[in-house]
């Protein structure tokens, strides 16, 4: 996590960025985290979506158990694109137009079927990097102004949602928001909650 807060930066020097705001999602969030305990100053603000703060040393799968399953997860392969998209219509909880377009954006087609844009190596690598380099531990390096918008559904992962959300909220100082009605596509679920805090803490 660290080498890739690093490449991040890397590239945000390139393109001459002195200082931004940080909206992450998911796995991104732990990367997000990562960069604002090293490179603190350049982040002008963060927002993380149901991210950052599912740490693995209180999962209840092992290493190679979870690294397993994500592996086999993002090697499903689809006959049809209404095969597809009807799995991730199913991570969501209602549809619209702007949403098949971003469903065209997770898709790769192939020799006539569908694949996730990501494999299902490239999956278990970032499951094995997140239990490597445990997010807890960096907690209290990071400072500065920032938000954790956490799902709420399904209900039988709200005690350990609530468990994570409330160790990073004591070792960051942060901010936790649970957000109603949301998956952990929250940002499709409820995109307006997700403006309103925007446009709340860095529209001014």
């Amino acid at each position: 996590m660290e080498r890739m807060a690093d490449w991040l930066n890397e590239l945000i020097e390139m393109l001459d960025i002195h200082s931004f705001y940080f909206l992450s999602h998911s796995w991104g969030s732990f990367v997000a985290l990562f960069y604002a305990a090293k490179y603190p100053s350049k982040i002008k603000g963060n927002i993380l979506i149901d991210g950052g703060y599912q740490g693995k040393r209180h999962s209840n799968q092992t290493l190679e158990e979870e690294v397993a399953f994500y592996e086999e997860d993002f090697e499903q392969v689809f006959d049809t694109w209404d095969d597809f998209l009807s799995l991730v219509k199913s991570e969501t909880l209602n549809w619209s137009s702007a949403k098949w377009k971003a469903a065209k954006d997770l898709a790769l087609y192939k020799d006539n079927r569908y694949y996730w844009h990501a494999r299902g190596k490239t999956a278990g690598y970032i499951i094995q990097a997140m239990h490597k380099d445990e997010v807890e531990d960096i907690y209290q390096d990071i400072s500065g102004n920032i938000l954790l918008m956490k799902a709420t559904l399904p209900e039988r992962l709200k005690d350990h949602r609530s468990k994570t959300a409330a160790i990073f909220r004591e070792k960051t100082n942060g901010e936790v928001l649970s957000v109603p009605g949301t998956t952990h596509l929250l940002h499709w679920d409820r995109p307006e909650a997700v403006i309103k805090e925007i446009r709340k803490r860095w529209e001014s």
